[in-house]
């Protein structure tokens, strides 16, 4: 005898679908899409740690090799061990991300919803800044170049406008799909990283004690030691900018595939190291230069390369800086559908541009943070500026993302023994992080922090009013209101609204109808049709699905319809329920809807459609708190900003009926009205209106104005009242008018 299946153990052993195979073509795809945001990172990593420490005469050998052991340890156990390690075996459905792994463990405790949402909001909130900081740090790099320097100089203005030009072009791209993208940035990566090994391994040849960094001692020992640590724990804000991607190579999981993530980072991670390692043995062979020592805001990774190299080494890492806001681009498209799909975020229309479905395209969040990273731009006007609030988002995240992994790991996996010491390690390592992180606070981190409590302000509204919704939401069993219906439908004291009145539902089930729709048929304004539709429309993960599934409960006028279209089918509904329509006529399910006139020769068996949207609406009578009123208001706001399923469904052309029902609530106690008879009243009503007129007090200097023409027009009136239509005053026109008239 099997023992029963645990809901937890189900979900551990959850059906997945095929993912993104392994190919020579996605592993570019991965290299252009997944690393360029930790790709970037030698750029300016080491750059601070030396401004954070003082300077380069302050960096001796032991600091040097400190520095680099955190920075490679940091690399190893916070992206190698916790992301790709760990994080990647937490899939949903082969889509990465906090909310595909709140939607893992959301059945193991009710709170877990709220770190998800605050590491959701987090990321998300990066990935508008990450754009703006990345580029605008690689366009003011091409200063460094002479010919580029005469052109631009220290006008930041001319910067600004490059920017914001280059930002454009990059989110408009965005439409066409990560793996197009993948493809043109790819063959750049592939070339940057195989830049940076070998800039790096030219450089270690110089001093190969900086091999001596793989030992962790090093940088614990750099850490705590004051006397080679000038900035304390607050180093780690630095050290940390080497692995701020981290969290978006997770949410590109689905975008590339797990086994393309596998093989490719390994050879991200080498040359990554070799190119820190060489910049430390720069650091070491320079350290006493007084020339170098002069040199303002040095940066180590442009310094030891030839001179007649770093021309080339600027132009290639402008383009590795612009590619590295793709990372984070893609991540926040990955992690506002998880959002979607949990009801953490409004509808809205994603976009399939490839035959994956891991791969999409939503263009109200690709407009969003195109907005906001030009707001970034404008606000901050330099990198220094911006660089301030970078990091201190995501290392938020990384925290959250812990907390539910630690869950995942005890309670799905059932592994507490690897959960506890997970949970403590890799919480004291991030919390360290963010703790050095809020110094930036007050320079530049507060902007990162606003757009973070917005988002998250989303998400609370949406899931909390959702929420309150669903305690009013109803459904009543079909066959109980068919006789109501067929008597309708056949009531010719109504005037008949269409052939095929079709209501769109989300519910899935199929005896089963949302009170709000049989209210809307029944109740408010009766709806005669000859045949009544319900259509609830769903994407499956194949990319051409064509099905579709009735239930016709015995009637011939009352349909529940559950279309299926595969994720790159165009959901323009009313051309399939044409189709649907005329199968159920062929099948003798539904009489013949000919009508008597017609445009065409061979008329059709199939009538006009109507389609009815529903729109839930607060009643002044509805008995809610006034906090959940404003909840739901919100809510409806936010829904009113994402667009209306008419345009979703290519309904912009059909006849829609938008239909708004009260959201059904306890309504509040309501007094027994009392009558009064007229003739008691009137005099004490016509003594009130009396004082009234006669008083000023109410006078402004609008209606004080116009005292006179009233009083005028009133004494004309009173010759009017009871007289004959003769004694009316003929219309005069001017004489001018009355000329051309006769004209």
């Amino acid at each position: 005898m099997t023992a029963k299946t645990s809901p937890l153990a189900r979900v551990a052993r959850k059906t997945k679908s095929a993912g993104i195979p392994l190919s020579a073509g996605m592993i570019l795809v991965t290299l252009g899409v997944v690393y360029g945001d930790i790709g970037t990172s030698p750029m300016y990593t080491l750059k601070a740690i030396i401004a954070g420490n003082g300077g380069l005469s302050t960096m001796s050998q032991d600091v040097v090799l400190g520095a680099l052991s955190l920075i490679i340890w940091t690399l190893t156990l916070i992206t190698t061990v916790k992301y790709v390690l760990v994080a990647m075996k937490a899939d949903n459905h082969n889509e990465g991300g906090i909310f595909a792994l709140y939607s893992l463990v959301r059945r193991c405790a009710k709170w877990l919803i709220i770190p998800a949402m605050i590491g959701g909001a987090a990321l998300l909130a990066d990935g508008i800044l990450t754009p703006a900081v990345t580029v605008t740090t690689a366009i003011e790099g091409l200063r460094t170049v002479d010919f580029i320097y005469a052109v631009i100089g220290d006008n930041q203005s001319i910067v600004v406008a490059v920017v914001i030009c280059i930002l454009c072009v990059l989110f408009f791209m965005q439409k066409a799909g990560t793996s197009t993208i993948g493809k043109l940035f790819g063959p750049v990566m592939t070339v940057w990283f195989v830049f940076l090994g070998v800039a790096g391994l030219l450089n270690i040849g110089a001093n190969l004690e900086v091999f001596r960094a793989l030992n962790p001692v090093r940088g614990i020992e750099f850490l705590f030691d004051g006397n080679l640590n000038a900035a304390g724990l607050m180093v780690l804000g630095n050290v940390f900018l080497c692995t701020t991607g981290a969290e978006a190579l997770y949410s590109d999981m689905g975008h590339v595939g797990k086994p393309n993530i596998y093989a490719t980072w390994p050879f991200v991670k080498v040359c990554l190291i070799l190119n820190y390692l060489g910049q430390g043995a720069w650091i070491i062979a320079n350290s006493g230069s007084p020339e170098l020592g002069s040199v303002a805001d040095l940066n180590p990774f442009f310094q030891m390369l030839p001179g007649q190299v770093r021309v080339f080494a600027v132009i290639l890492s402008t383009f590795a800086a612009i590619i590295a806001s793709q990372a984070l681009i893609t991540g926040s498209y990955s992690i506002v559908s998880e959002a979607v799909r949990l009801d953490l975020m409004p509808h809205m229309r994603i976009n399939y541009p490839s035959e994956t479905k891991g791969q999409i395209y939503i263009p109200l969040v690709n407009s969003i943070m195109w907005a906001g990273c030009i707001c970034v731009v404008l606000l901050f006007q330099t990198s220094a500026h911006m660089e301030a609030a970078y990091g201190l988002a995501i290392t938020v995240t990384m925290l959250m993302t812990t907390v539910l992994l630690t869950v995942y790991l005890a309670r799905v996996r059932h592994k507490g023994a690897l959960a506890v010491p997970f949970a403590v390690f890799f919480g004291a390592i991030e919390f360290m992080f963010f703790f050095s992180s809020l110094t930036k606070f007050f320079h530049g981190g507060y902007v990162t922090v606003i757009m973070s409590f917005l988002i998250f302000a989303v998400m609370y509204v949406w899931r909390r009013g959702t929420a309150t919704e669903r305690t009013q939401t109803v459904f009543l069993p079909v066959r109980e209101y068919l006789d109501q219906l067929f008597d309708l439908s056949h009531d010719e004291s109504y005037p008949l609204l269409a052939d095929n009145l079709v209501f769109l539902t989300n519910d899935s089930s199929f005896d089963k109808l949302d009170r709000d729709i049989l209210y809307s048929i029944l109740d408010k304004r009766p709806k005669r049709a000859r045949a009544y539709y319900f259509l609830n429309v769903q994407v499956t993960d194949e990319p051409h699905t064509h099905e579709f599934i009735v239930n016709d409960f015995g009637t011939d006028f009352l349909f529940k319809i559950q279309i299926r279209l595969g994720f790159k089918v165009n959901q323009r509904i009313n051309t399939y329920l044409y189709q649907i329509v005329a199968d159920l006529v062929a099948n003798s399910q539904i009489a013949p809807q000919n009508h008597k006139y017609s445009i065409y020769r061979e008329k059709s068996a199939v009538g006009d459609f109507r389609f009815c949207l529903i729109r839930k609406v607060l009643s002044p009578e509805t008995d809610l708190s006034g906090f959940d009123q404003r909840i739901i208001e919100l809510k409806y706001l936010i829904r009113s900003v994402c667009g209306s399923p008419a345009r979703w469904y290519g309904l912009e052309n059909s006849s829609v009926i938008y239909e708004y029902v009260p959201l059904f609530s306890k309504a509040k106690r309501q007094h027994k009205l009392t009558r009064l008879p007229l003739e008691e009243v009137a005099p004490q009503v016509a003594a009130r209106v009396a004082a009234i007129n006669e008083s000023d007090d109410d006078e402004d200097i609008f209606s004080a104005a116009t005292r006179d023409v009233r009083a005028a027009q009133a004494e004309e009136a009173k010759e009017l009242v009871g007289g004959d239509t003769a004694s009316f005053k003929p219309l005069r026109l001017d004489e001018e008018e009355q000329e051309d008239n006769e004209e």
